[in-house]
Formats: C-alpha cells, structure tokens, sequence
C-alpha cells in the first residue's frame, strides 16, 4: 500500500497561525472563574483529567488552534504514524513506540513481518523469564536467588524506565507487587558505577545491559566496569554470563552472545527516549514489579493513545495541551516550560520529560532540512512540589520571564499512611500548596509594597487524578508523548531524530582513538586541561 502524502507547510506559512497572531490574549484575572474550572477539563486516560482553565486562551483562541491542528493535518499524521508510515524523515525509518503498548488501528508490516506481533513476542518472552527469576528457576551462577536487577544504559535507556520505576516503588510495595530491588548505572563518570556496585551482593545480582546498537560507547564502558568488579569482589565461582541478560536489536553485536543469560529485542522503529514501553523498560519493570504490572502500565498508555485520535481539540487532551504550548511558545514568547509533579514518586519525571521534549523538538531545521524562522521546543525543567516552592518557584511569580506551568496531582498518597497535624494530614496540605500555587500564578496579588506585589497572569495547567497507579502513569507518560508528537508536526520538524547528540559522540571518538588528518588542537587542550 502506497504512503498517502501530506502537507507538510511550516508554521509560518499557514494561514491559521497568521490568525492565531491577531488573536487578543484575555486576562487570567478576568478570564478565571469557578465554572470555567469545570469546563475546561479532558480525559486524558485511565483516569487522568487535563485542565487548562488556568491558560490564558479564549474560546476564539482555541477554535483558531482547532484551525491550525486541522491545518497541519495533526490527526491523519498521527494515523500515519499509527499505520506504520516512514515519519522519522531524517532516518527514513518508520515510528512505532504506540505499537508497544496494543495496536490502535491496523497491524503494521514490514517485510512481511506483522511487527506488532513481533512486540508482543519479546513482551512474553521478559513476562516469562521473569516469572522464573522470581519463582527461582532461573538463579544465580552460585545458586542464590536474584533479588536486585541493576540496569546498565544511558539516555532513553534509563531516564524513562529509572522515572516509571520510582514513580511505582512506593505503589508495589503497598500492592505486595515488589519483586526485586531495581537500581540503574548510566553516567561514564566512574563514580556513577562503584556506587551502585558497593550496595549490591554479585551473587543475587542480575544485571540488563541496554543498547540497541549494541555499541553505545558508555553503556559498554560501564559493562565492563561493573563485570570487573563483580569479578573482584564475588566469590570463586561466579561466572558473570550468568547474572546478565541483554536489551538490543536482534543485529546487534550482543544478540544471542554467550556473555549474556538472554537477550530481548527492540529494533529502530523504537527511538531510546521513547522506549520505555519496550524492552528497555519491560525487562527490568517486569523483573521489579511482575509482568502484570508492566501489562498494567501498558495498557493506561494505550489508552492515552487512542484518546489522541479525537479530532475535537476540546475532547483531545494531549492535542490541547501541544497547541497551548505552541500558542504559548510562538504567539506570546515563552521560552521554557516548567514540569511540576505534586508527588514524590514523580521526582525523576520531569528528568525524563526533559529528553523526550529537548531531544524531540529542539532542531532549527524542518522535515526538508531547511531552516525555520520561529521558535520550536522549550526549555523543560522542573522539581516536585513542595521542594521546588522554596526553591525557583521565586522566579517563577516575580521573575522578568514569564514560565508557562504543568502541574501533576493526585487526591491519595501511594504508600498511604499519613498523619493529621494541625488540623490536616499531609496529603491535605500538598494538595493545598498545589491549589493555592495555580490560583496565586493566576490572579497574582496586589500590595502597595513592590516587593510584595505579584501582578499574576502566569499560566498553568493540571493533570490530576486519584491515584498515581500503574495506568494513570501509562496514560500520563502516552500524554506527554502525543503531545511531543503533535508539537513536532505543528512546527513542521522531524521529532523523532537526535542529530545534536551525534557530535560531542564524534569528537570523543576522536579524542580516545584516531583523531585522523582533521585538526583538533582545541578539543586536544581541552583535554589536556582536565588531564593534568
């Protein structure tokens, strides 16, 4: 079957955005009130409600948003990711992380190989060999049952699996869902790798190396660091083949080796910061949490996925929230973005949302590799509350730029236990902060002292549910996906290469081996500088 083509027009070229540029920006101070907190709320998926009552968009502003997605044929190029067409352009490679999470349209093929199925095979396969390291069938080389799983990537390979792990650490153990200690080694940095490897026994150890090339210079640096230790400090009789198991595509050069116990596959439909509903973050979820679990996850971020096929913006979470963000980012000039999580078990997301965001959209060229003239991808950063209030939330009410705001709440606490003080329990009162922040950024407050004036009309946003359980966090991780998605398509840009990471890789390269007939004087002092 032939790829349908598509329109593929910069966003300075299309005449919705010439529209959304006339558009009058309303007062939050007028605009807030209690029933457009009622009204302007999503379902995001399994269970998880997006409002924006608190952005600073009219309903003339989000019809002209619905033009624009309509415009650039968001939806139907969401399909064609869907189905399987080649939209990473700068690869020519299909785009399939969806995929893994359950088939939202039609079986996609290649070579006559039904992929999804493919998916579904490794997905049994981790289900399987984690069922028998818990069940003790599979042990260690001395015969001790493996009790922690340590997994050794970098980027993609650990961001998101390392956030979705500690974001559920506190629901399994409540849940008597908590099979292994999981721990992760990712940074060169030695420091990084003796660390992990003086909290663990080698013995009950099982160790997932990640990287789908199979070549990935940090991650097999860090392979061979932690095998020696665990040769120094295990017992005679250790053999390490036997405590690690592989994450790679099925050409690598670590597939089927003999170093390694097993090897489950992803293949290059699957980018790294969008592969922890994969292997990459199947293995060592299934292995922490059981496969049901990691089943559990999957099956909150496939319906996030197929709430995103919607064609009405004000009934498509994930469409709303990359339109604001884009009116925000190229109408009003905002150039960052926060990521506020009122939850401790989110502590690491905003990390992870960092790559997916920055890494996706943060390219200057198009589809065609020509330049655009406007801005794509914010800054993202964040911290959860409370901590981040004593910490930058300073600028974010006072400072000279305006940060456009995302905060995620829950109603319960994970673990469950709490204590009332002072009139209200914990959760009570973070969930207070929460309420009080969205409210503060919105209507300000005035005061004839300057440095107690805050003049409002920062915007936010809201994710919110009851509990943050192994769905809604599917579902909340699928939302920030699509949104990435749509931004990208919006603005015309391939979001799903990462040219800019290649470089600093080529020059390290040089730097340790043949630096050839190029001139690296400056990259040489550099190095010289640091190597005293």
């Amino acid at each position: 079957m032939s790829e349908i083509k598509y329109k593929y027009t910069n966003l300075d070229k299309t005449e919705a955005f010439s529209k959304l540029q006339k558009t009058v920006k309303p007062s939050l101070k007028e605009l807030l009130t209690v029933d457009r907190i009622k009204e302007c709320s999503i379902q995001a998926g399994a269970g998880l409600t997006y409002n924006y009552s608190a952005k600073a968009v009219s309903e003339e502003t989000v019809d002209t948003l619905a033009e624009l997605a309509l415009e650039q044929e968001l939806i139907q190029k969401y399909m064609a990711v869907l189905s399987g067409e080649r939209m990473n352009t700068g690869e020519d490679r299909k785009v399939l992380h969806q995929l893994t999470r359950g088939q939202c349209i039609a079986p996609v093929t290649e070579n006559g190989t039904d992929i999804g199925a493919f998916y579904a095979e490794q997905r049994q396969r981790i289900a399987d060999f984690s069922d028998k390291v818990h069940r003790g069938e599979i042990k260690g080389s001395t015969g001790k049952q493996f009790d922690t799983v340590v997994q050794i990537g970098i980027g993609g390979s650990d961001l998101g699996p390392r956030a979705l792990y500690i974001a559920l650490e506190g629901w399994a153990e409540v849940n008597s869902k908590s099979m292994m200690d999981a721990l992760f080694i990712s940074n060169v940095d030695p420091d990084d790798a003796t660390a992990v490897a003086a909290s663990i026994d080698p013995e009950t150890t099982l160790f997932i190396l990640v990287s789908k090339s199979g070549t990935t210079q940090e991650t097999l640096t860090n392979q061979a660091f932690v095998l020696d230790i665990i040769g120094k400090t295990g017992p005679a009789g250790l053999v390490p083949a036997k405590h690690m198991i592989a994450v790679t595509s099925a050409t690598s050069p670590l597939a089927k080796s003999d170093n390694f116990l097993d090897s489950f596959y992803i293949d290059d439909y699957i980018g790294g910061r969008y592969s922890s509903t994969s292997a990459v973050g199947g293995a060592v979820l299934s292995l922490a949490f059981g496969p049901d679990v990691f089943d559990a996850l999957l099956a909150g971020a496939h319906d996030a996925d197929m709430r995103a096929l919607e064609a009405d913006i004000r009934m498509n979470a994930a469409l709303m929230d990359a339109m604001i963000g884009l009116y925000e980012r190229n109408v009003l000039g905002f150039p960052s973005t926060a990521v506020l999580p009122y939850s401790q078990c989110l502590s690491r997301f905003p990390a992870h949302l960092q790559q997916l965001d920055m890494e996706s959209n943060g390219k200057s060229v198009n589809r065609d590799g020509e330049p655009v003239n406007y801005a794509t991808g914010p800054t993202i950063f964040g911290e959860p509350g409370t901590n981040g209030q004593h910490s930058f939330y300073q600028l974010l009410h006072q400072g000279t730029d305006i940060v456009p705001l995302q905060f995620v709440g829950f109603e319960n606490s994970q673990r469950g236990f709490d204590l009332n003080i002072d009139g209200s329990s914990s959760q009570t009162k973070l969930n207070a902060n929460l309420a009080a922040q969205i409210t503060a950024f919105a209507l300000g407050s005035d005061n004839s002292n300057p440095n107690k004036q805050f003049n409002g009309e920062r915007p936010s946003s809201l994710i919110h549910g009851s509990d943050l359980n192994p769905e809604a966090l599917g579902a909340l991780l699928a939302h920030f996906e699509n949104k990435v998605m749509f931004q990208g398509f919006a603005w015309n840009i391939n979001s799903f290469d990462q040219e800019g990471v290649q470089l600093g890789k080529l020059l390290t390269k040089k730097l340790l081996g043949d630096a050839g007939d190029e001139d690296t004087s400056i990259l040489q002092a550099y190095f010289e500088l640091l190597n005293k």
